[in-house]
């Protein structure tokens, strides 16, 4: 299948040392992938260069076939209109409230969106990811699950094509996660291609069609989910970090 998002012998380092050597993958268009390994070992890094967000010491990351580093200003804006990214941790600013935080997006990739246009959309997003609350207040004043459905709403904002999902269901109720789940669900009917980081054995059974495995900062295995779940049975689940 076509490959939207390719890494080509991408080296990483952090101020601790060496977090990636030498990882090569790809993402077929239209396919979920779930990107899954022990704490420490590298997962959330690849998904971050991944979607461009972290630059690899060595290697290539690639959009379609084009190198992301090479992108120039245009071509970048539209990667990022056409892709997004839920942070593990919400990763909303602090300063702005909820409204700023999902204003800013449209005007950026929409500049023609009248005033009224983006609050609307921002309207719908809220309440397609069960967002009650008052637009007007800071991060601050909500619970951390309430941040992530707000960090997912900025997600959809701008009709993306191609989602990053970091650990997205944690610090959600019940009713939240599933919530969130069936947008999932629905997105994938739509012909999107996801990427999501998880420990959660059901959101990978239940939503990957692709599985990568990254330990010790390599790709460690990769396969179709049902080829790969078969394999683990045999194994230990707890050491390449999913909750059985």
């Amino acid at each position: 299948m076509e490959k939207i998002i390719e890494l080509k012998k991408v080296n990483f380092s952090a101020q601790h040392g060496k977090v990636l050597t030498d990882v090569n993958l790809g993402y077929s268009k239209g396919r979920t992938t779930a990107i899954v390994g022990p704490s420490g070992g590298g997962k959330s890094t690849v998904l971050k260069l991944s979607a461009g967000l972290l630059v690899p010491d060595d290697g290539e990351v690639l959009y379609k076939e084009e190198n992301l580093a090479y992108m120039n200003r245009a071509e970048n804006l539209e990667f990022r209109r056409e892709t997004a990214f839920v942070f593990q941790d919400s990763a909303l600013w602090a300063n702005q409230n909820i409204y700023q935080i999902l204003d800013l997006p449209l005007r950026i990739h929409f500049p023609k969106m009248t005033k009224k246009e983006r609050f609307t959309r921002i309207k719908e997003v809220t309440n397609e990811v069960g967002y009650k609350r008052d637009l007007e207040i800071r991060p601050s004043r909500l619970s951390m699950g309430e941040q992530k459905l707000i960090a997912f709403a900025r997600a959809l904002l701008c009709k993306p094509s191609l989602l990053f999902l970091d650990e997205w269901t944690e610090s959600l109720d019940e009713n939240g996660a599933k919530r969130l789940i069936n947008i999932v669900k629905e997105k994938q009917k739509s012909g999107f291609t996801i990427i999501f980081v998880s420990h959660v054995m059901r959101l990978i059974l239940d939503l990957a069609d692709h599985v990568i495995i990254i330990a010790e900062g390599k790709v460690s295995h990769e396969a179709p989910k049902d080829n790969i779940m078969n394999e683990l049975l045999e194994r230990d689940f707890l050491k390449i970090g999913i909750e059985a």
